[in-house]
Formats: C-alpha cells, sequence, structure tokens
C-alpha cells in the first residue's frame, strides 16, 4: 500500500504482486478539506488509514517523506500527516518504508523532476488500467507503492529502503533455486 500524505487531501493506493506481476487493486483520496481544526485531521487520518489497513491488510506500507518547501509550516503539517499513518501501519505491525518525491519519480518515470500527468501517464502503460486525472494524489499513492515493489525486487537499488542481496535472499527465499 503507497500513502501520499496530505493534510488537505491523502492519496493511498493499493497493489497485488503475484508471480512478479503487479496489479491495481484501488486507489482513492481521503478528502479532508472541510475540516477545519488540524488536530481533528490528524484524527481522521489514523482512523481512515488505519481502516484501509484493516480492509486491505497490506504486508508493508510505503509512504511519501515530507519535501523541504520554502514554507516550514506547511512541511510540519505534512510531517504530522506522514505520523498520523504511520502510527496506524505501527498500530498494526505493518512495516513503514519512506521514499522522497524524486525518488518515486525516478524510479516511475526515469525523471526525478517529472510531473504528477507524467507519473500517471506511466502508471497507466505499466500496469494496463485506467487512472482518474482528478485523482492525482492517489495516483501518486501508487507510484509510490510500484516504487516500493522495484526496491524489494531490484537489489541493486541505492536507497536507505534498499536491502543487500543477502537481505533480498532472506525475503525471497521461495525464489532461490539451487
Amino acid at each position: 500500500m503507497g500513502i501520499d500524505p496530505g493534510t488537505n487531501i491523502l492519496g493511498y493506493g493499493v497493489i497485488l504482486v503475484d508471480k512478479k506481476k503487479v496489479h491495481f487493486v484501488d486507489m482513492g483520496v481521503i478528502d479532508m478539506r472541510k475540516t477545519k481544526d488540524h488536530f481533528r485531521k490528524l484524527n481522521t487520518i489514523l482512523e481512515r488509514v488505519g481502516e484501509l489497513m484493516d480492509q486491505y491488510n497490506p504486508d508493508d506500507i510505503a509512504i511519501e517523506a515530507p519535501f523541504y518547501g520554502k514554507n516550514p509550516q506547511v512541511m510540519l503539517k505534512l510531517g504530522r500527516a506522514q505520523g498520523a499513518a504511520i502510527s496506524a501501519a505501527l498500530q498494526r505491525n505493518i512495516p513503514v518504508f519512506e521514499y522522497a518525491p524524486r525518488k518515486v519519480k525516478m524510479a516511475i518515470t526515469g525523471k526525478g523532476a517529472a510531473s504528477k500527468e507524467q507519473v500517471k501517464s506511466i502508471l497507466e502503460h505499466t500496469m494496463d488500467v485506467k487512472l482518474d486525472i482528478k485523482y492525482l494524489d492517489a495516483s501518486d499513492a501508487i507510484a509510490i507503492a510500484m516504487c516500493h515493489y522495484y526496491q524489494l525486487t531490484n537489489p541493486m537499488m541505492d536507497t536507505e529502503a534498499s536491502t543487500s542481496w543477502k537481505k533480498f535472499i532472506e525475503s525471497h527465499s521461495d525464489r532461490i533455486k539451487l
């Protein structure tokens, strides 16, 4: 499951990996624009993301890291939204993996500065599915989940969430043939 955290719109995306093929399962947004109290929004994230995790029972959660912007208040709010979503995963003992926005875009499009529309278009082609343009936060969440999938299946990728060959073999012992 991928999460694109936000305090107004939070995107989520669910994929299923079956014998090296990735299937689109679901995506959507949690729209909190009508909620004015920031702490109520955090509670909504904790509850609703937790409900999604209960519904889909993901093996892992991949979440986008807050990025540095011009406004520190925005980054603080994004960090809090991310923390609420992470808390929902930790309450359920689901491992959490964090990816920088540029890392996700690079994994999907080959360009770290790709637009949300470019990411969506590549995902549609890769997964052979039509993603609704009005849910770019949700398609970003699918991209985060796909980035995590690529990370797990390519031990040569260089990132903190990456694993060595030893870790890859431990995690995928069923794929090793002697």
